[in-house]
């Protein structure tokens, strides 16, 4: 369900000419500290997402409300803000973070192919979360890694030269992990790599 439909659907009026803020849980205390040396105006909108989305990893609804009534600029400013930019998401992520390159070396070295792999294997779109809660897929324009691409970061952790079994093998080793896997055993799944 698009991010504009999942928002909509949730924000019903109360009374005439009053929304009924959502309650999904989120501690606004926490808000508190991201806000407090921004200015109540417009312009504050973008800085106070961002933060909040530190601070919670995505942005729940409620956040939204308490972020528009902060700033004092109407809910349909933030909510406009937030369903125009790809990098704030409404929905928790999951406990790994893809960004796969589509930047131009990338692209002519095979990031497309890579991204309809990582499609494929996890069976989801950018921007969504696979059902297990495990990973989140995102495109980025460029990763810094031109000289080794096609390349995808995972949590940071960025791996050039993909191939699809590469990538099955670096996911492989993400999925289930309480920590992140090394680039010892990322040597050792080359070897095995008929591509490499």
């Amino acid at each position: 369900m698009a991010m504009r439909e999942q928002l909509s659907k949730r924000w019903r009026k109360g009374r005439p000419g009053e929304l009924r803020r959502p309650d999904d849980g989120a501690d606004l205390s926490l808000l508190d500290s991201a806000l407090q040396d921004l200015p109540r105006n417009e312009m504050s909108v973008i800085p106070a997402l961002q933060r909040a989305q530190e601070v919670y990893g995505y942005l729940p609804e409620s956040v939204l409300a308490q972020i528009a009534d902060e700033l004092r600029v109407p809910w349909a400013r933030v909510y406009g803000v937030v369903t125009f930019y790809a990098q704030f998401r409404v929905a928790p992520p999951g406990r790994h973070l893809i960004r796969v390159c589509q930047g131009t070396a990338c692209h002519v070295g095979g990031g497309a192919r890579i991204r309809e792999y990582l499609r494929a294997y996890l069976g989801i779109k950018e921007g969504q979360t696979t059902p297990d809660s495990e990973f989140t897929l995102d495109t980025v324009r460029c990763v810094g890694g031109c000289a080794v691409g096609p390349c995808m970061v995972v949590d940071g952790n960025t791996y050039g030269r993909l191939t699809e079994f590469r990538v099955a093998a670096i996911l492989e080793r993400y999925r289930g992990a309480c920590s992140h896997p090394t680039r010892d055993t990322e040597a050792n799944h080359d070897a095995h790599d008929p591509q490499r």
